[in-house]
């Protein structure tokens, strides 16, 4: 979260009220409104009592404090942690006094899949003109995603493929006249644009950047494998994360009616080294094809290398839980704003060096989930709103955005009729500062609610256009903007009110790591401010025709 910001800013000094009229005066007639109920309007926490009584600032802290404790061992998904979690945010959504979302039920339940799998000898042998041996881990890391004991493919085929990207609009397309079926692919990951601003979106990274597309377009066009070829500046890590985070426990959600035998075979990273071998084996130059995969016209070739890959493999499948609660508008038409915020983290893992091996997740995303929360009992004590509001708290977002992704296959509210998606993303803490941070931002007239909701708070927005990193999709929004679903990403700004207290917790000193533990000394103005801001914008989307 926490870069170099390149962006556009609209509004950089406080708006006056000639500037605010010449907005959309539906967003503003609700937002006015919201301002003129002030910022501190009393808060839920765990009973009836505290509900009535609580300020904002407790009942965020107390919700952050207690779902990141100890006590819920990192709430990793499929574990007895699980059931303490959501048995947790159910029983708050009740004491809110929201419905449960799921024809009668506060859960949604589905079965994912955990595999392990590793090469036979850890090894993968090529032949073409030469023969060339990749080790594993060094070389590759491979997975797959069926439930099946064993991956045999004989003599499978490696095709190049440049970026693995078939995307019309931009008039580019890697998979034109050539036949991947049954086949492994070798593409490069990030997109066109990372090398050449004239190309996509220059270093505003698109979805085709990303490795997770590499692996659905592979499936699409028939092959039976891909290996996503590594680079560390293009991918914003380096190869220890690929290692790290596939050498067991690979997750997907799982069909019970294929036991996803429509799958890939095989994914895989590809170091470089790895890439270099099977280029000698071919008998042709990486470096060449790499660069010529760079540029329009490109055409993809098969590398006329092959080699049998087999792996072998254990599974797990076991049930994981979407939590959700609604509260009810007075439209008819079933329509709705849906907000959310994961539930998960990363559970009990390797120890710091503390000795602390409970990653707690206390910014990463009890914050997010308590932020919900928060605005859930604030609508709750408001006249009722026109749409539906719909509260969701996927699991397994930290594993590949799973929950929601199901959810947005099977949701509550159809796609159709859901408005927005306005999702919390681990907002604290955060100092109170001049400027909000927007991804994903020019898409659509979403963009107009936050810029006039932190303008009625004396703020501005700041559109960030460098998403190289692939920021925007990551999080659990994506799902929903691939459904056509309004959405953007905030994030917290860079220019503090008071320039006096620095961050005591900048995100490269917790991100995924045990110190990520809720402190008395957060600063969470911020924070504040930002549940405010999203409160307001659900507001006039819940009463607006848009």
């Amino acid at each position: 979260m926490i870069r170099p910001r390149q962006g556009k800013v609209l509004f950089q000094q406080p708006i006056s009220m000639n500037m605010l009229m010449r907005m959309n005066a539906k967003v503003l007639v609700t937002v006015i409104a919201f301002v003129a109920m002030g910022l501190a309007t009393a808060s839920a926490q765990i009973t009836q009592e505290q509900l009535r009584t609580g300020s904002d600032e407790q009942l965020l802290r107390e919700w952050t404090k207690v779902i990141s404790g100890d006590e819920f061992g990192g709430r990793k998904p499929m574990t007895p942690y699980e059931d303490k979690t959501v048995d947790y945010l159910a029983k708050q959504l009740g004491v809110i006094g929201l419905e449960p979302a799921f024809n009668g039920n506060w859960f949604q339940p589905f079965e994912m899949i955990a595999v392990t799998a590793k090469p036979v000898g850890s090894r993968l042998s090529v032949s073409g003109k030469k023969k060339s041996v990749l080790r594993y881990p060094d070389d590759l890391i491979i997975w797959t995603t069926r439930a099946t004991k064993k991956i045999d493919l004989k003599k499978a085929e490696y095709v190049f493929c440049g970026f693995g990207i078939n995307a019309p609009e931009f008039g580019w397309n890697d998979y034109e006249g050539i036949d991947v079926k049954g086949k492994i692919v070798v593409v490069m990951v990030n997109d066109p644009g990372f090398y050449d601003s004239q190309l996509f979106r220059g270093r505003n990274m698109t979805y085709y950047g990303r490795w997770l597309y590499k692996f659905e377009e592979a499936q699409r066009q028939g092959a039976a494998g891909c290996l996503v070829l590594h680079h560390t500046e293009a991918a914003s890590y380096g190869w220890h994360v690929c290692v790290n985070g596939h050498l067991s426990d690979n997750l997907a959600i799982y069909d019970p009616d294929t036991r996803n035998a429509g799958e890939l075979a095989v994914r895989g990273w590809l170091h470089e080294d790895g890439c270099r071998k099977l280029f000698l084996a071919a008998g042709m130059d990486m470096d060449k094809a790499l660069a010529d995969a760079k540029k329009p016209g490109f055409k993809s070739f098969p590398l006329n290398v092959r080699g049998d890959v087999k792996m072998n493999v254990t599974y797990d499948i076991q049930k994981t839980h979407n939590v959700g609660g609604i509260l009810r508008g007075s439209g008819q038409n079933g329509e709705a704003v849906v907000f959310c915020a994961h539930w998960d983290h990363l559970g009990i893992g390797k120890a710091d060096e503390r000795g602390d091996t409970i990653y707690n997740g206390a910014a990463d995303n009890a914050s997010g989930v308590a932020g919900a929360l928060l605005v859930a009992k604030k609508f709750k004590e408001m006249p009722q709103t026109r749409r539906d509001l719909l509260f969701i708290f996927p699991s397994s977002e930290e594993s590949g955005l799973f929950g929601s992704a199901y959810y947005c296959d099977h949701p509550a509210v159809p796609m159709a009729k859901t408005v927005a998606c306005l999702n919390f993303e681990s907002i604290g803490p955060a100092e109170l500062t001049h400027d909000v941070v927007i991804l994903g931002g020019g898409e659509s007239d979403l963009d107009n609610y936050y810029v006039a909701a932190a303008a009625a708070q004396g703020r501005y927005i700041y559109f960030d256009d460098d998403n190289s990193d692939g920021w925007f999709y990551r999080s659990d929004h994506y799902n929903f903007v691939k459904k056509g679903v309004r959405a953007v990403v905030l994030e917290n700004g860079q220019h503090p009110v008071d320039v006096t207290k620095p961050n005591k917790y900048p995100m490269p000193v917790w991100y995924h790591k045990p110190c990520d533990e809720y402190r008395e000394d957060w600063d969470v103005s911020g924070t504040l401010s930002n549940v405010n801001l999203i409160f307001s914008i659900g507001l006039s989307l819940s009463n607006n025709s848009r």
